[in-house]
């Protein structure tokens, strides 16, 4: 009897410290096998696809794999063939068709946004035209405030810069143009490229000259050269798909919608590895904060792996909120 009683407490010890072993033993990746992520083609994108794995690699013991992605084949491929597992910054408003399909099929899920305040659209200004004018708050000041931004090469207007030729932003800017009356005040400039556009805001700011554009945040460059954007209307969904149809013919003024940014995932994952998947639902980063670590990353000319490192160890205060302390430990020590 007192053997049985002694072998009935050691049991029961024994599973009482299985119990507490747990917690600590369900960190891992479960039977998630390869984990695929999605290194999009721009600087956030791919730096956040780069933490993600490192997080899943050296936190969780994953096999985690960087694939080339980018917006439209990524999402496809998402909802062809539920791969890569995982997108962390997948713009959803510009794959909208895609998304709802996936919605529908259940195979891909919103984990997170992985921006606090979403993606930022709209037209932007340097901090200091602000502080020299602060007459000039919203895009409907603009018209009355022309002479700010006048153009040396062209007197008697300022300058706008649209978006380059063949992106979605082209269309909306020139029906914003429209929209807010500026075609007496206005010339809408074209850039012609990407680089072009990030170029004519260094030359503005490193003379101090006024600039205002179409951009994007968070990105290095809303970072880097202090861009601010200004106010809009609240935004009105029947109005802003008008402005979005380079064949809207009544254009009216309402606000860009925050755009919206998930960090995609393959629903199999939440099965299969739901440590990882409780990580990914808490992935989330400031949009200034995020910018100012791209414009770090600009100045220093960094790889999207250097400046997921970099991110990892100056900025614990994000990312160690996403996971136990005990995976933020295994994160510190590769690094």
């Amino acid at each position: 009897m007192t053997q049985k009683r002694t072998l009935t407490a050691v049991a029961a010890l024994a599973l009482a410290g299985l119990a507490q072993a747990q917690p600590a033993m369900a960190q891992d990746c479960g039977t998630a096998g390869t984990v695929t992520v999605a290194e999009m083609t721009w600087l956030s994108a791919a730096t956040l696809a780069h933490v993600a794995q490192k997080i899943m690699a050296s936190g969780y013991g994953c096999d985690a794999q960087l694939v080339p992605g980018d917006t439209v084949p990524t999402a496809t491929s998402m909802l062809t063939r539920s791969q890569p597992t995982v997108a962390p910054e997948l713009w959803v408003s510009t794959v909208q068709a895609q998304w709802d399909q996936m919605q529908e099929k259940g195979n891909v899920y919103k984990a997170s946004d992985i921006f606090s305040a979403g993606g930022q659209d709209g037209l932007w200004v340097p901090d200091y035209v602000l502080t020299d004018h602060p007459e000039i708050k919203t895009i409907e000041d603009l018209a009355a405030n022309w002479a700010v931004f006048e153009d040396n090469q062209n007197p008697g207007v300022g300058r706008l810069y649209n978006g380059p030729p063949g992106w979605a932003s082209e269309v909306i800017i020139t029906n914003y143009y429209k929209a807010l009356g500026l075609e007496s005040s206005f010339e809408l400039f074209s850039p012609g490229s990407g680089e072009n556009l990030k170029a004519s805001i260094a030359r503005a700011v490193a003379q101090k000259e006024p600039w205002v554009g179409y951009y994007w945040g968070p990105s290095d460059v809303v970072g880097k050269y202090k861009l601010v954007r200004l106010g809009m209307p609240e935004s009105d969904r029947e109005k802003f798909t008008c402005l979005t149809d380079a064949n809207c013919t009544d254009p009216q003024v309402t606000g860009w919608a925050a755009g919206e940014v998930a960090v995609a995932v393959v629903s199999e994952l939440k099965d299969q590895a739901p440590a990882v998947a409780e990580f990914l639902s808490k992935m989330q980063v400031p949009n200034d904060e995020i910018s100012a670590v791209l414009a770090w990353g600009d100045d220093n000319g960094a790889t999207p792996e250097e400046l997921a490192v970099y991110f990892l160890k100056e900025h614990e205060a994000i990312w160690g909120a996403w996971v136990p302390a005990e995976v933020a430990e295994k994160i510190k020590a590769s690094l």
